[in-house]
């Protein structure tokens, strides 16, 4: 899964000049990271995220998709794979998910490496917004250059223990690559890396609409295309739930 699912604000206003790296504070970095990316009242108004497009995973391998997420922490992914139809979802409480591919048409519990990668997902306004109050921690490293942008690096330490590292250009202040680690099927951890780009306006929101999800120092990997995004449109929250699996009767 993608980090984020792209709703990491991009493009928003141009600051008044970037603060030179020796003068930064963190403090100084999140408020024009807050400011570009379109407000913190304006995302905590947010209650309700649909979001369509389609992941690129390979040549000839297009998966569309439908993304929901609401608050608090709920998020749904819907996505359509040579011509069969797999689900990841989590409704606060359980993260489960449909898996035809896999020979497994019902519903089941995820697995915890892939729990934990959705349940970051489901946090509709990123770690750097509120990161207090949901016990993570935020430092500034300094500067380095990436993308061939120089840029604000941030270590987030999430509420869980992951580490991520967040790159905002220094100029727009805003996310342009994310780095972290995942943890595989087999236990292993393996890093990635994931590439923000095609920034658009959603109702004074700023969002990627391109992110490419890779292992780190891979030259490419999967791209995820967001095609159209909904603010707070209506949502059933019973489409976040498990559905029950009926057993059969036992004669």
């Amino acid at each position: 899964m993608l980090k984020k699912f792209a709703f990491l604000p991009l493009m928003g206003a141009l600051l008044a000049g970037p603060a030179l790296a020796q003068e930064a504070s963190l403090d100084a970095v999140l408020k024009g990271y807050y400011e570009a990316v379109g407000g913190i009242d304006a995302w905590k108004a947010v209650n309700t995220v649909k979001a369509t497009g389609t992941r690129q995973l390979g040549p000839g391998m297009e998966a569309p998709f439908v993304m929901l997420a609401m608050r608090p922490n709920r998020i749904r992914v819907e996505f359509t794979l040579q011509g069969m139809t797999g689900i990841m979802a989590y409704n606060g409480e359980t993260a489960w998910m449909v898996m035809p591919f896999m020979g497994k048409t019902e519903p089941e519990v995820m697995p915890d490496f892939m729990a934990k990668e959705i349940i970051n997902e489901a946090d509709i306004d990123g770690p750097l917004i509120g990161y207090k109050e949901d016990g993570h921690q935020v430092e500034l490293l300094g500067t380095a250059e990436t993308e061939g942008t120089q840029a604000y690096k941030l270590k987030v330490t999430l509420k869980n223990g992951d580490v991520q590292y967040w790159y905002l250009d220094s100029e727009y202040y805003v996310p342009i690559k994310l780095e972290g680690t995942t943890t595989g099927p087999n236990g292993a951890e393996m890093e990635f890396e994931a590439i923000l780009s095609d920034y658009k306006d959603v109702g004074g929101l700023m969002m990627a609409h391109s992110v490419e999800s890779r292992q780190k120092g891979s030259p490419s990997g999967m791209v995820m295309t967001i095609e159209s995004v909904e603010v707070n449109p209506a949502v059933e929250a019973g489409s976040f739930n498990m559905p029950k699996v009926e057993k059969p009767e036992q004669k």
